[in-house]
Parts: structure tokens; C-alpha cells; sequence
């Protein structure tokens, strides 16, 4: 891991504490930054957003689809736990926390909109992290790339039907037309540019072309995704200060929900008696987030200053130190997997 994977939880807080105190010292900036929008969508927000991605969609190879038939079982696995599974788990449990446990500390808006950004991490899969969390545990790196290349295709499809219906059931008015731009724009648009510069880039057979260029690129993603968490906590700083135990309250449910999915499909894994170097990415997938996506989608349904907003990033919070912790796991276990037919 470079600098920044190692020590992204430390970025993130940074700054965060940066957003909450030029929040509260410049409010003026944020606010006119938060004007600057169009068609409900952020224009500064989207760039960034656009700046994080489209790097990590240059790195699918979509002719690894070819090769689903070959190992079927992970796959399918991944499949259950992302689109099955962990959308009505994150929805049932943000209900209960918010609606029911912690109902006496949130205002009934406020818990609204902290269920909808918890539905909509729950409803992204990870697409770029997974690639780290596979390396680190020994994992298939070619078996991997058609898992992230299937979850994109679905994705395109299924992210605004499954958000939809778990946000309605939550009663919240989604607005139908914002949600599919939302999704043709983090997603369709950046695999179809992402897709055309990597067939640029192969097209005189140097595949070492694409390292470079996602290489090239990759400071421009990490400055993308801090001043995204700089400018989203400098947008709700005067929540923050008024109310310090929010950060808390939804990382309560947020890691219950990260460390339940990754038990579900390890048990899974295991009785399906799949080799560890796929078992392990396979369950690592469907227990990150694609927390870029629901940053987006958030901001452009909710507004800058939501608690949807606010929701999707601590979930960025979270994530890398659990997935650190969930890494290390699976590499204490893979004695049990020993002797499991690939």
C-alpha cells in the first residue's frame, strides 16, 4: 500500500477537522460554493466526484466478463451479498437505529435523511478499494477484476430501482428523474469514458500504458475524494458543532452493518468451499462501499447540507479502518480454507 491507502483514515479525519473549522470561521465560502449548482447537482461536488472515479473505471477490463462461466461460485456469491443482502440489511438496520434506538436523540428529519445515506452506501459496491483489499489478502487479482467488471455492469441497472424502492419504504419522496441522471453520471459516463481511454491506450498493444496513465492520475483522485470530505463536513459544521454525538450515532449502525455482511459471507464462502485467494476478495466486495457513488447521488438528491450527505461520509470514515481490520482477519483464517476445491 502507498502512503495514502496506508494511512487514509488519517487523511479523512484531517480533514474533516479542516471542514468543521473553516465551516464555522468562513461560512460564506461554502455557502457560494453551495449555490453553484445545476439541475440540483453541485457543480464543483460533481467534478471532484468526477476527478475520484474515473481513474478507478479506467482500470476495468471488461473482456475479463469472459471468463465468468470459469469459477462461477465466487461470483455468485458476490452477487447475493452486494444486490440481495446488504441494501435491505443497511435499510433495516438504519430504520432501527434511527427510528427506533436512537429516536429520542434525533430530530424525526435528521433520522430521515441519516436512513437515506446509509441506503444509498448499501446499495454501492465497492469498485475501486476492492483491488487493495485483494492484494493484500492474496487474492486472484484476474478472478477479482470480473468480479468489479460484473458488479459495474449491474450496477448501471439496479442502483436506481433498489434505492428507489428501499427509500420508499423509508417514506422518503424520491424523485425518480434525479436519481437516474445521478446514476448515468457517476456511473454510465465515467465506465464509457473510462472504457474508451483504456482501448486508447491498448490500442498499440502496451499494456504497461494504462498503469502509467491510472498512475499518472492518482494524486488527482486523492486530492478529488479529501477536498469532497473537506468541503461535505465544511457544509454541515454548524450541525457538527451543535450536535457531536451524530458522527457517532451513525457509525454505531454503519459498522454493524460492515462487520455482520462480511460474517454472512465468509460462512458462505466457506460452506461453499471456495479457495481462499477467491473467497476472500469475493467477501471483501460485498462489504466495502463505492462511497464516491453514494456521496453523489446523496448531494444531488438531498442537498449539500443533508444528513444523507453527511450519512454517506462517515461511512468514508469507517470503512478503510474496518476493512483494515477484516483484512488482517482473513489472513489469520486461510488455514480454513485449505484443502476447498478451486
Amino acid at each position: 500500500m502507498g502512503l495514502f491507502e496506508r494511512y487514509l483514515s488519517v487523511w479523512v479525519g484531517l480533514c474533516i477537522v479542516a471542514g468543521v473549522v473553516l465551516g464555522n470561521v468562513m461560512p460564506s465560502v461554502f455557502q457560494a460554493v453551495a449555490r453553484f449548482e445545476y439541475a440540483h447537482v453541485n457543480l464543483v461536488v460533481a467534478i471532484l466526484i468526477w476527478v475520484m472515479i474515473y481513474p478507478m473505471m479506467v482500470q476495468i477490463d471488461f473482456r475479463a466478463v469472459k471468463d465468468v462461466g470459469k469459477k462461477p461460485k465466487g461470483l455468485f456469491l458476490t452477487l447475493v451479498v452486494n444486490w440481495l443482502i446488504k441494501p435491505f440489511t443497511m435499510a433495516a438496520l438504519g430504520w432501527l437505529f434511527f427510528k427506533v434506538l436512537f429516536a429520542g436523540w434525533v430530530d424525526p428529519q435528521s433520522a430521515t435523511e441519516y436512513i437515506a445515506g446509509m441506503i444509498l452506501l448499501g446499495v454501492a459496491p465497492c469498485t475501486a478499494m476492492v483491488f487493495v483489499w485483494s492484494q493484500l489478502t492474496n487474492g486472484d487479482p484476474n478472478y477479482t477484476l470480473v468480479q468489479v467488471s460484473v458488479n459495474d455492469i449491474i450496477m448501471i441497472f439496479a442502483f436506481a430501482p433498489i434505492a428507489a424502492v428501499l427509500l420508499g419504504v423509508t417514506d422518503i419522496a424520491v424523485p425518480w428523474e434525479t436519481l437516474l441522471i445521478s446514476v448515468a453520471l457517476y456511473v454510465l459516463l465515467p465506465l464509457i469514458a473510462g472504457a474508451l481511454t483504456r482501448h486508447r491506450l491498448e490500442s498499440n498493444g502496451d499494456t504497461g500504458q494504462v498503469d502509467a496513465f491510472v498512475g499518472a492520475l492518482k494524486p488527482w483522485s486523492v486530492i478529488g475524494l479529501l477536498a469532497t470530505v473537506m468541503l461535505l463536513f465544511g457544509f454541515q459544521a454548524e450541525k457538527i458543532i451543535n450536535q457531536p454525538l451524530v458522527i457517532a450515532l451513525i457509525a454505531i449502525p454503519l459498522l454493524i452493518q460492515t462487520y455482520g455482511i462480511f460474517a454472512i459471507a465468509y460462512g458462505a464462502a466457506k460452506a461453499m468451499k471456495l479457495p481462499h485467494n477467491i473467497a476472500a476478495p469475493a467477501c471483501l466486495i460485498g462489504t466495502s462501499n463505492f462511497f464516491e457513488l453514494a456521496v453523489a447521488v446523496a448531494i444531488s438528491l438531498f442537498g449539500l447540507n443533508s444528513g444523507a450527505a453527511l450519512a454517506t461520509v462517515v461511512g468514508v470514515l469507517v470503512e478503510v479502518p474496518v476493512m483494515l481490520s477484516l483484512v488482517a482477519m482473513v489472513n489469520r483464517t486461510g488455514h480454513w480454507f485449505e484443502g476447498d476445491a478451486a
